[in-house]
């Protein structure tokens, strides 16, 4: 395994100690003050591509500024390790992997090698499978163990088996066939299980189990549960098992074990990270919802992000500049948030599919060469659809204690066009991230007749960074486009900060514990062989719950 690293630590990069200065000298200016010194900084500070319009003219930053952040990124390599990635060089050094989520979405004559093999045919050969199961469930040629039509499929997973699935749903709606029920089962807690399968009928249910190991505690569990409820449901046939589920996972045998035809079997690989995963098998939902065409219109738009990411100059390059604008934001500003606030209803669970694809893959404290990071690395991400926000934590954003950047994301063209409501969205967008710049002076809010003592409360510091992301509509393309730029702004940001992306032993700990703690909830002597907060915490529990 070779170690993925440099001669210098970041901090000690000529290029870093430059910002920091940078931002000693301009650190104090206002977002008032550069827009008033620059007159086209709107049109300056804005890119264009692949379909995605970036304007990120509304953070505390200039051109110069701008241009030391390219020379920091060209100092890292971003470019280098950007080809390295995509040309399947094993970057994810600490499981000795490549990192080829861009295969998922390559054209078939693409060439891709990992260990000497072009994977780009094996993936063609997944997603043609995928596509004549979806048109046989579509169809209706593919019944259930009683000759009833499918009409529902649940997807069972978690983590990137179920964060991706259930945002792409949602976000594209529009584009699903009406017909069928969707439901995604995620959480080991019961009633998830129970909530979403409570007016379904078995003959007419279909469930995708997506874990690539096919182990999974969560993803097993439920699974298992699923079993059981089909097969009640069904005359208790195990035969029933072949017609009512299919895998998306990479263990043959354990999937035959559970009674699932191997042949429905949808594997991936282990170049595929969770958090990438959902424009491979684990897109399988995806596709039964909104049929194999519009899916490759979802690969097109990924696919047009990755061109774009790799071959557009960096003073050009969206993902780059919105991960450099970020890196801006968290080590010069010390903004320990970002808040992501689409508005579009469809993108109700983007933010906390970002959530995992930024966290799991930056929240890092060690170096690719294994020391101890001396900055801080991802930033917690959170948000909500706007309008709904504006009526909930916008106050914090406007008036609180700290700055929290925020990304903006809006559309021109709505799904359903009602009256004037898509004037009325995105004017918001527009207002908000004018507000946030601006604010209000307490000499502005005096002029406007309001009493001394209310003032105080009705001033606003503005100053508050924003980005904002402008498509034509959200269609399966633009949603490609828009998860494969935040992709390639959390590669951007790691290759920086010099972490690893692409592993995630921070949620193993954690587990292993709970695989220990499992037994002991049910065993009849009190445990004592934890520290005793957990001690008291697993008797009371058992004493609770068993009586």
């Amino acid at each position: 395994m070779s170690i993925d690293t440099t001669d210098l630590s970041l901090l000690e990069r000529p290029e870093w100690t430059a910002l920091a200065a940078r931002f000693e000298e301009t650190g104090t200016a206002t977002l008032r003050d550069l827009f008033a010194s620059d007159p086209d900084r709107g049109s300056e500070l804005s890119a264009e591509g692949a379909g995605l319009f970036l304007d990120y003219s509304k953070n505390r930053l200039d051109r110069k500024t701008i241009g030391m952040l390219i020379a920091l990124a060209e100092a890292c390599g971003l470019k280098e390790r950007t080809e390295r990635m995509f040309t399947g060089e094993k970057i994810n050094i600490t499981e000795d992997r490549a990192v080829l989520h861009v295969a998922l979405r390559a054209p078939r004559d693409a060439v891709i090698e990992v260990d000497g093999v072009n994977v780009v045919p094996a993936v063609h050969e997944v997603l043609d499978r995928m596509a004549d199961f979806s048109e046989k469930i579509r169809s209706g040629a593919w019944t259930g163990h009683t000759g009833k039509r499918i009409r529902n499929v649940v997807n069972i997973g978690i983590g990137g088996s179920d964060l991706g699935p259930v945002m792409a749903y949602e976000a594209l709606k529009p584009f699903s066939d009406r017909s069928m029920t969707f439901r995604f089962v995620s959480n080991v807690d019961g009633n998830d299980f129970a909530e979403k399968t409570r007016d379904l009928c078995p003959e007419e249910t279909l469930f995708i189990i997506s874990s690539k190991t096919f182990t999974t505690l969560e993803t097993m569990t439920n699974a298992h549960t699923a079993r059981d409820w089909s097969l009640a449901g069904l005359g208790g046939d195990d035969a029933a098992v072949a017609k009512h589920f299919v895998a998306v996972s990479t263990n043959a045998k354990g999937v035959g074990d559970f009674g699932i035809d191997t042949d429905n079997m949808f594997g991936f690989w282990d170049w595929v990270g969770g958090r990438y995963s959902m424009d491979s098998a684990i897109g399988l939902s995806t596709m039964l919802a909104i049929g194999p065409d519009h899916f490759r219109d979802l690969l097109a738009g990924f696919h047009e992000m990755d061109v774009h990411f790799r071959t557009a100059p960096l003073e050009e390059n969206l993902p780059a500049l919105l991960g450099l604008v970020g890196i801006w934001n968290r080590n010069f500003l010390g903004c320990d948030t970002v808040a992501v606030l689409p508005y579009d209803n469809e993108l109700c669970r983007f933010s906390a599919y970002l959530q995992q694809l930024e966290m799991e893959s930056n929240g890092k404290h060690a170096t690719l060469g294994g020391d101890r990071v001396g900055w801080d690395t991802c930033p917690v991400i959170w948000g909500e659809p706007g309008t709904n926000g504006q009526h909930a934590f916008y106050q914090m954003i406007h008036q609180g204690t700290k700055p929290v950047p925020c990304d903006f994301i809006c559309f021109c063209e709505p799904a359903n066009p009602i009256g004037d409501h898509q004037d009325k969205l995105v004017s918001n967008v527009f207002a908000q991230a004018e507000a946030l710049a601006f604010g209000k002076t307490e000499a502005e809010v005096k002029a406007e007749g309001v009493p001394d003592a209310l003032l105080p409360h009705k001033e606003f510091d503005g100053n508050r960074p924003t980005n904002v992301i402008m498509a034509q509509k959200l269609d399966p393309r633009t949603l490609g486009r828009l998860v494969a730029l935040y992709e390639h702004k959390v590669f951007t940001q790691g290759t920086i900060w010099g972490i690893n992306s692409f592993d995630q032993w921070g949620v193993e700990l954690g587990k292993v514990l709970a695989k220990r703690i499992i037994p002991q909830l049910s065993q009849s002597d009190p445990v004592t062989d934890h520290d005793s907060s957990t001690n008291q915490l697993i008797n009371r529990y058992r004493t609770h719950r068993l009586g």
